[in-house]
């Protein structure tokens, strides 16, 4: 008899990032669906939530749970690098055990908000390099990239994405991002985010509601210096924003991507101190695109923020922090409606947002034309998966 595939997940799932548990939920789908047989386990940062939330036996993905804060003292030092040498052989004892492993979306590959060498990207590597040692196929499925700038995290990811099996990008700029750091990206194909093959919740706008989307932003992995001026502006620019809103009378639900983003949410409120002003709970991305049903338009700054108001057909301005905001906006047909969150500009958000309303039965029927095409990509990527990592032996 024929044994049940072994596939392992693999990130910083059940971590607070609703997008990074959206791609985990898609791929969990296309597994159940496609491979009911297949025996699922994690390899992931929030074991306990990726466990109760999605019924996967889980692994913490670091042996120091303090992996991802900042160390102060010598302790708390001597156990990050005691940690780096333990989750060598945690990580290898876990891959030997697969048959294949999936990294689901995320931006595994990027540098675009601040990140250190030797947190994520040496952990991915890890998991390539014992995935190639012991015959472990890794799949980096519709995976965000861009071109880095540090070398040690620039060669860590090269070689992480190198060593993979398998590699789906979500757009065009992260394969050319792959390319211009070395790997060969020749057999490598683009699909859309994930996300957009997850259920679409009926539309239930209440007339007139903002949907507004907000995000605890100090600026990218080169804007570490100047951090809190750029959070203190994107903040500052926001809080006006929703204070113009409330003026005309129009109701505001907030949202956030991240745990991290509910700080910038305390403030709106406690500045507007408007009962028109109220916050969304959503801790899955299911749930958030059911908030997001109930608003009639949207502007948002988290990538997976913006991707969950297109994918329910709201019109929507995107305050990005990194050029696959501004190509997913392209995409789906709003190019002409984007800023840049570390210099969003007051004067210019109320212009665009003005304009969308007014396009808003144009736009509606675009997005919901795109949408239909984009779930059909992901079928048909799904569908080169299974044969990639099912269709032969070990």
């Amino acid at each position: 008899m024929k044994r049940a595939p072994r596939v392992g997940v693999f990130g910083l799932l059940g971590s607070g990032n609703l997008g990074n548990d959206g791609s985990l939920e898609a791929v969990l789908g296309y597994l159940r669906t496609e491979h009911p047989d297949a025996v699922l386990t994690g390899l992931v940062g929030g074991p306990d939530i990726v466990r109760e939330r999605y019924g996967v036996d889980t692994t913490p993905l670091h042996w120091n749970q303090a992996e991802y804060e900042t160390a102060s003292g010598l302790r708390s030092i001597v156990l990050k690098g005691l940690g780096k040498l333990v989750d060598i052989g945690r990580t290898a004892a876990w891959v030997r055990r697969q048959d294949v492993v999936i990294v689901p979306g995320m931006g595994v590959l990027e540098a675009t908000l601040p990140l250190r060498p030797w947190g994520f990207p040496y952990s991915l590597f890890l998991l390539s390099a014992t995935g190639r040692l012991f015959g472990t196929k890794i799949a980096l499925v519709s995976v965000g990239a861009n071109h880095i700038s540090a070398r040690a995290t620039r060669t860590l990811v090269r070689w992480a994405g190198g060593l993979a099996a398998y590699r789906s990008y979500r757009d065009d700029i992260s394969r050319d991002a792959m390319r211009a750091m070395g790997v060969n990206t020749s057999r490598d194909e683009v699909y859309p985010d994930l996300a957009f093959s997850l259920p679409t919740p009926a539309a239930n706008g209440e007339p007139g509601t903002v949907g507004v989307g907000v995000m605890a932003y100090y600026g990218g992995n080169d804007d570490r210096a100047g951090g809190d001026r750029i959070y203190r502006h994107y903040v500052d620019t926001m809080n006006r924003f929703v204070g113009w809103l409330v003026d005309q009378g129009r109701p505001v639900r907030l949202f956030i991507g991240d745990q991290i983003d509910r700080q910038v949410v305390d403030e709106i409120i406690e500045n507007t101190a408007s009962p028109l002003v109220t916050a969304a709970s959503a801790e899955t991305l299911d749930e958030l695109m059911h908030e997001m049903a109930a608003v009639d338009s949207v502007v948002a700054t988290r990538y997976h923020n913006v991707l969950c108001a297109l994918k329910v057909a709201k019109p929507t301005v995107a305050i990005g922090y990194a050029p696959k905001n501004d190509v997913l906006m392209a995409e789906m047909g709003l190019d002409d409606f984007t800023q840049r969150a570390k210099t969003v500009d007051f004067d210019r958000l109320v212009e665009q947002f003005t304009e969308l309303e007014n396009r808003a039965p144009e736009l509606h029927q675009i997005l919901a034309e795109r949408n239909d095409n984009n779930a059909q990509r992901l079928k048909d990527q799904f569908a080169a998966l299974s044969a990639a990592l099912f269709g032969g032996a070990r």
